[in-house]
């Protein structure tokens, strides 16, 4: 009776839409922009932004306006994930991509003090020195006319800048080292987006006649191996520092550079957390916090690859901060990047890296007109409700404009949810945001950057992070 009442694609028994879905991720991705733009935003005062999609036998509301948006997001109740993430739960466990209700907001409530900004700071010099090994590399293909697809070296940095601050161990992913966790890691995030898109994977004979199931349990094995390592070397290391006696001074951890993990570690003991707790949290940090900022630094240099007049912008910003000093960026410079996160956010606001974020409703939930069931299963859109004309003057163009500050204060919250929002929001958005600032202003610093693509070509695919369909190809030149 809900979804009678929600406009959707056509379905049929037992299959649903399914039959429909295109095969070719790229083709599939305009599938979706076409439902959306039919269903959910050419009437959103009519529809209330909802459309009903049938997933083989299992009924989803896809949510793609600001106003449905943001009755699911500030919903104290509604922060359960949906079945079909239990593919992650093998690789990470209970982290906080996983866990819900009262086990979730305890762990979120002790994980939450280690991404306070007094600790995020700290990596800044991180950011910087993994930076510079990629200007290095990049610097190779500057001046040459050489076409470079920038993306997996982006990608590279970003993970050893991860594994730096998560786990407190160099990966050099930069120089080709690690590959086989690289790879294992690459590999797991692929075949978890084909469990979540096709539902006959759901069926565990099926998962393990195709191969899958051999293949992901080897994956995770590797992965999780590599972790554990890590983490018995990292006890060793502070134990010898002292770092774990329960008589440890607030004085002593404000003057060290501890990872993610050192923090767990000291406070594993007082919260009775496992190995396998500290595990999952590090693992759920390393999977939430690698490709998807690399995928949002890619987009915002490919965007003002394309854009001369914007990436002058950036580059007479970093000029004005850095004069002809080569230092890497410290607190201080960030905090002055202003027009360097306009263009940041409006890349997040094209192609959000988290493409969809999905929840089971636990309670009955009224949407406009149309009560929504417990136990379905809604998916929000953050492309859609960041492309809705009410608050866009141009929705589908790089317009960093956007985010100029009288802008941004008249745009409801839920118009952009690149980080989510609400409860449930991402705990790493401000170590996002460091993070992307201190790359683009090192690599605009050092280089000219000219796209050989230009939007709309070089489609955004849809899968748990958003990648390009052909790379970020570009030319460099040195300034």
């Amino acid at each position: 009776q809900a979804l009678s009442q929600i406009p959707g694609p056509p379905s049929i028994p037992l299959l649903g839409s399914v039959h429909l879905f295109k095969w070719d991720v790229k083709e599939f991705s305009f599938q979706v922009e076409e439902w959306g733009r039919k269903y959910l935003l050419s009437d959103p005062e009519k529809s209330h932004g909802l459309m009903h999609l049938w997933l083989g036998p299992v009924p989803l509301v896809v949510c793609g306006t600001q106003e449905s948006i943001r009755i699911i997001l500030e919903s104290n109740s509604n922060i359960t994930k949906p079945g079909y993430y239990q593919i992650l739960e093998r690789w990470l466990g209970n982290g906080l991509v996983v866990r819900t209700n009262e086990k979730w907001h305890a762990r979120r409530k002790l994980v939450t003090p280690a991404f306070h900004f007094n600790i995020l700071r700290r990596y800044i010099p991180v950011f910087g020195e993994q930076t510079e090994i990629l200007l290095n590399i990049l610097d190779v293909h500057a001046d040459t006319d050489e076409i470079v697809d920038v993306f997996p070296l982006i990608k590279r940095c970003g993970l050893d800048i991860i594994a730096e601050t998560a786990m407190g161990t160099r990966l050099g992913s930069q120089f080709h080292q690690n590959s086989q966790y690289i790879e294992a890691v690459t590999r797991l995030s692929q075949m978890a987006w084909d469990y979540m898109r096709f539902p006959w994977l759901w069926l565990s004979p099926i998962w393990k006649l195709s191969g899958y199931a051999r293949e992901f349990d080897r994956l995770v094995d590797t992965a999780q191996n590599f972790t554990m390592m890590v983490i018995e070397q990292r006890r060793e290391a502070l134990d010898e520092e002292g770092l774990l006696d329960d008589n440890i001074t607030e004085e002593q951890v404000k003057s060290k550079k501890l990872a993610f993990l050192d923090l767990l570690l000291m406070m594993q003991k007082a919260n009775a957390l496992s190995d396998e707790d500290v595990r999952a949290e590090v693992d759920t940090f390393m999977f939430e916090g690698s490709d998807t900022n690399s995928s949002a630094i890619g987009f915002t240099l490919w965007f003002l690859g394309q854009h001369t007049e914007y990436q002058q912008r950036v580059q007479d910003e970093i000029d004005e901060i850095f004069g002809s000093d080569d230092r890497h960026p410290t607190e201080e410079d960030i905090c002055r990047m202003v027009y360097i996160e306009k263009c940041y956010k409006e890349a997040l606001r094209m192609t959000p890296p988290a493409p969809i974020v999905a929840r089971q409703l636990t309670e009955e939930t009224q949407i406009g007109e149309v009560i929504l069931p417990a136990g379905i299963t809604v998916v929000l859109s953050p492309v859609c409700a960041s492309r809705d004309a009410r608050y866009c003057e141009r929705p589908d163009e790089y317009f960093p404009d956007h985010f100029d500050a009288e802008k941004q204060a008249a745009r409801p919250a839920y118009a952009f949810i690149p980080f989510s929002g609400g409860a449930r929001n991402c705990i790493c958005q401000k170590f996002a945001m460091l993070e992307a600032k201190t790359m683009l202003a090192q690599i605009f610093r050092r280089f000219r950057v000219e796209s050989l693509q230009v939007w709309p070509e070089n489609r955004p695919l849809p899968e748990i992070i958003l990648k390009p369909s052909n790379g970020f190809k570009v030319r460099l030149y040195r300034r």
